[in-house]
């Protein structure tokens, strides 16, 4: 008797605790999704409500370095003095989170960044000075002479407001100014919730910006010896190690951010990508930047790092002969359009007649490329995506400025 109760009871509680089992894989996922505790120390109240609204913004979160060193949300989305606040179930958060909220823990950072064309100079290539204050004028002038006050882009304005919108500004904002008197997103580079170090070494990630005909850094990057070394290797390569105890057996291949930013071996980190740059080179005719000497040294040594003195010098030879060719075939096709105009034969416009568009290609497409691929070891961008194009487009504007004056002589001639 007593084993048959026992047994019934065995089984009654097996039954229910089947059921229990079933019932419960038969609640929806909101239900059962709630946030770990990692989660939760990791992102406080937030990610009970952002676990089921926006999930993957809480685990990028708790992935990240600032997740890891016990940081809320509330840390970053906190207002600090100039931000507009909203109020978000019981708590007070900036409208908009911006380089400022940043810079509350990060101030050498972000003052680093303010110096360089990342800032206000990415914002006024597109739309001018009218979007900065005269105080964010004056100090981005100091650093960058003429690259603030100056007009909106013409052939941005020529392409229309929603070309702007989703084209240039997309790159451009990451120097956009805020209202709260800050310059910038430091998300265009760590993104969001990631604030990764890693994303930021990333060659892709430059290259969401730095692509394409007018500035093709990331696909010259890919040609280079240095690109097809850190595809092959970036599984042993530590992205991710801190930047100023970064080693060369940490990164002993360069990304875009060893050379431009990183602190390697002891060097100084810096947020300022024109630190190391010795000339214009996006300008039609690259002259040499007043910090040439200085920039040329801190970049040569990098390049120390892995390579001997007398190549790097021979290198840095080179390149310069091919930037001072470029800029001679810039001024000659430049020249040819200073006639024209002088010869009635051109508008004052921009941009109204085929010639503009050919020479604009010429310097701002193929000149730009030839010395990029130059300075970043881009063979295939210096010759046949860079000089052979200025060959071409120079060969096409002399036969239609000859077109051009055909033209007016048999205007004239039928008078």
């Amino acid at each position: 008797m007593a084993f048959k109760s026992v047994f019934i009871a065995t089984m009654i509680a097996t039954a229910l605790i089947v059921a229990a089992f079933l019932l419960h894989g038969s609640r929806p996922p909101t239900q059962l999704d709630q946030p770990s505790a990692e989660f939760v120390r990791a992102t406080g109240k937030c990610a009970e409500c952002h676990l089921r609204e926006t999930s993957a913004i809480v685990h990028q979160f708790g992935r990240s370095r600032h997740a890891q060193l016990g940081l809320t949300c509330l840390e970053c989305h906190r207002p600090v003095e100039g931000q507009a606040k909203q109020e978000h179930h019981e708590f007070t958060l900036a409208m908009k989170v911006t380089a400022l909220n940043c810079k509350q823990c990060h101030p050498t950072e972000y003052e680093q960044y303010t110096r360089s064309r990342h800032a206000a100079p990415a914002w006024a290539a597109v739309r001018g000075p009218d979007d900065f204050t005269a105080e964010q004028v004056a100090f981005a002038e100091q650093h960058h002479p003429g690259a603030v006050k100056r007009p909106a882009n013409g052939l941005a304005l020529l392409e229309g407001p929603s070309a702007i919108t989703k084209g240039c500004a997309q790159c451009h904002s990451i120097g956009k100014p805020n209202p709260d008197g800050s310059i910038g997103t430091c998300t265009q580079c760590h993104s969001r919730h990631n604030t990764s170090i890693a994303l930021a070494r990333s060659p892709d990630t430059c290259g969401q910006c730095h692509m394409g005909p007018d500035h093709s850094q990331l696909e010259i990057y890919n040609e280079s010896k240095h690109g097809v070394l850190f595809h092959a290797q970036r599984a042993s390569l530590r992205l991710d190690a801190r930047p100023k105890d970064l080693s060369t057996r940490d990164m002993p291949v360069p990304t875009c951010a060893t050379c431009h930013m990183s602190g390697l071996e002891g060097m100084k980190v810096t947020h300022d990508t024109t630190e190391r740059l010795s000339y214009w080179l996006f300008a039609a005719v690259s002259k040499k930047r007043p910090t040439y000497n200085g920039g040329q040294a801190e970049m040569k040594e990098l390049c120390l790092k892995c390579h001997a003195k007398s190549g790097v010098d021979r290198f840095y030879k080179e390149a310069e002969e091919v930037v001072e060719s470029t800029n001679a075939k810039i001024s000659e096709a430049t020249a040819l359009m200073d006639q024209l105009r002088q010869e009635g034969l051109l508008t004052p416009e921009p941009f109204d007649e085929p010639i503009e568009f050919v020479n604009f290609d010429l310097w701002h497409y193929y000149g730009r490329t030839a010395k990029h691929g130059a300075f970043m070891g881009g063979a295939d961008f210096v010759q046949w995506h860079g000089n052979y194009e200025l060959l071409l487009k120079y060969t096409e504007m002399k036969k239609m400025a000859e077109e051009l004056r055909a033209e007016k002589s048999h205007a004239a001639s039928v008078r």
